[in-house]
């Protein structure tokens, strides 16, 4: 639908719009603007439908039908006819990854390929691109076309360089394909010690074999993507140019940055965004917690980045840490063994990041500076560690979350309501769909695969739910996300729910549901315009509405043409 504004002129008494009165100067008067004729889900319990909003300056301050709406604006209201379309809250992504999503510091993308000695080609030519790149980093290996090569992995890239350290992302993020150059300057051999949260692959005779799982990777990367001019530059174009338009696109008006690795300057980036004025939604950051860094030299680092200004766009009042892996890799932590064997280790059940105790004790010392916890716990006993963690550490002024929330123990779902612990789940992607749940069962068995992601159950259970994108491991379309969320029986739940749960309740975790996540007057004017009533379609073409008009405090961001 394209958008008709138009320039309503009242004839107005002149009583009421006397030149004389200037207890408000022509430059501090708030532009209204006035929506009309739409069919506006508000959010609010008190006023779930409503046909108008008003907004003055960045503020809305009326909420009801068109007539009434006509009759109180002036002859400088903009009118803009809505001409019955659907409008919803601005939407909250509480788990995404827009400077990952964004950076060109990765270089190239692997086509998804069965034989790792197909990707060759994709790798030298990357290679002569990028001659005065230190680091060669791409993205889009697939582990089990790496465990299941009949040549070592390591022997494929060290054939293509073995004087330039070459770092490919898997598919999921959860397992790094390096060459021995990335190893030696790494210090890793194959008498390193595992670290925390991560696995050195060897082969049979014990020698690295050049993949490196959870936490491995990450040691890698972090010494790649140290802070340079070129690095943090590539950061903030990426964001600036890509990351906050596509924000904006899809009606994303608040968001929280789930990973953000202090050691690469992430959050210095994300305040020179704010500082030019650039920001065009608001940003809880989530401070990334080390798994190998010393417990008391981090927190304290933590304690000194906390920001938490209510007048500014961008807070950094979060803190980001696994509990465990995935099941895709068996380093879910698991409440039983899994039924495949891919690290001949001691325990077959997972792995942790940080254990119960290591969480409880950040929690309690992170708590009271004011930090929420947003825990990634995809395993039935990384879930119950992660719960048992905050309820003996937390104070009760927490508004933790547990992301993901695949595996739940059924005994746990009451959990998340009684500790006040928010369920953040991910349903974009089609691996979270029942369709898929099957491909799960050889790794834990038949039942465990059932449920994954048991939205209805925890609702039912009164968890507070909220939806996100996990971008760019899936689409950042909300709109996937909505219509998977109420398609995907037996845990399924209605499109009402779903927008409240990518608003409202994303707002709720943000500490800002006083301010917006619903439209009411007094809260600031972040709204979106769809493109169809997404109450009314199909739910099986949900996916399909686009974003005709984003609104972020009080200013159109984005119109389709």
């Amino acid at each position: 639908m394209k958008l008709i504004a138009f320039i309503i002129t009242l004839i107005v008494s002149a009583n009421s719009c006397n030149k004389d009165d200037n207890s408000i100067s022509n430059q501090e008067q708030k532009v209204k603007v006035a929506y009309i004729n739409g069919a506006i889900f508000t959010v609010n319990p008190e006023q779930v439908w409503a046909e108008a909003i008003i907004v003055e300056g960045n503020k809305i301050i009326y909420v009801g039908n068109t007539d009434k709406a006509l009759a109180q604006i002036g002859e400088d209201t903009e009118v803009i006819d809505l001409k019955g379309a659907t409008v919803i809250p601005g939407i909250h992504d509480v788990h995404m990854h827009p400077l990952e999503a964004s950076s060109e510091n990765f270089k190239f993308i692997l086509k998804e390929d069965n034989d790792p000695e197909n990707y060759v080609p994709t790798i030298r030519k990357a290679l002569r691109d990028f001659p005065n790149e230190e680091w060669l980093l791409g993205w889009g290996v697939d582990l089990y076309a790496l465990l299941e090569t009949k040549r070592s992995p390591i022997d494929i890239l060290d054939d293509i360089s073995s004087t330039r350290p070459i770092a490919i992302m898997e598919r999921t993020s959860h397992s790094i394909w390096v060459n021995s150059k990335a190893l030696e300057i790494a210090g890793i051999d194959s008498n390193s010690k595992d670290p925390s949260g991560g696995i050195y692959m060897k082969d049979e005779n014990g020698n690295l074999n050049g993949i490196l799982i959870d936490n491995a990777g990450n040691l890698i990367l972090d010494l790649a993507l140290a802070p340079t001019s070129q690095t943090k530059a590539n950061d903030y174009n990426g964001l600036v140019n890509f990351a906050l338009p596509e924000l904006a696109k899809n009606g994303i008006t608040s968001i929280c940055d789930a990973r953000t690795y202090w050691k690469r300057d992430h959050h210095i980036i994300w305040k020179r965004v704010e500082k030019e004025g650039k920001l065009t939604a608001r940003v809880n950051l989530g401070l990334w917690a080390y798994p190998m860094q010393d417990d008391e030299s981090q927190i304290s680092l933590l304690k000194s980045l906390y920001e938490n200004d209510d007048n500014r766009l961008l807070k950094i009042n979060q803190i980001k840490l696994y509990s465990d892996g995935i099941v895709h890799n068996t380093t879910a932590a698991m409440q039983e063994e899994y039924l495949i064997d891919l690290f001949q280790k001691p325990n077959n059940n997972g792995l942790n990041y940080f254990t119960q105790n290591r969480i409880t004790s950040y929690i309690q010392q992170l708590e009271n500076v004011g930090f929420d916890f947003h825990i990634h716990a995809i395993g039935n006993r990384g879930i119950q560690e992660s719960l048992n963690a905050i309820e003996t550490a937390s104070t009760g002024s927490g508004r933790h979350r547990i992301t993901h929330v695949e595996i739940v123990t059924p005994s746990d779902l009451s959990r998340f309501s009684q500790l006040n612990v928010t369920a953040d789940c991910q349903v974009a992607g089609d691996f979270t769909q029942p369709d898929h749940w099957s491909e799960n069962a050889e790794l834990i068995g038949k039942e465990n695969s059932q449920n994954l992601v048991p939205i209805k159950s925890l609702k039912e259970a009164n968890a507070r739910i909220t939806l996100s994108s996990d971008w760019d491991v899936s689409s950042i379309n909300p709109f996937v996300g909505m219509q998977n969320a109420v398609t995907r029986f037996p845990q399924n739940i209605t499109i009402e729910e779903a927008v409240k749960a990518y608003t409202l309740n994303g707002a709720y975790v943000m500490r800002q549901e006083t301010e917006v996540g619903s439209l009411e007057i007094g809260k600031k004017a972040d709204f979106v315009v769809l493109s169809q009533n997404i109450f009314s379609v199909d739910p099986n073409k949900i996916a399909n509405t686009k974003v005709d008009m984003t609104v972020f405090d009080g200013e159109v961001i984005f119109e389709r043409k």
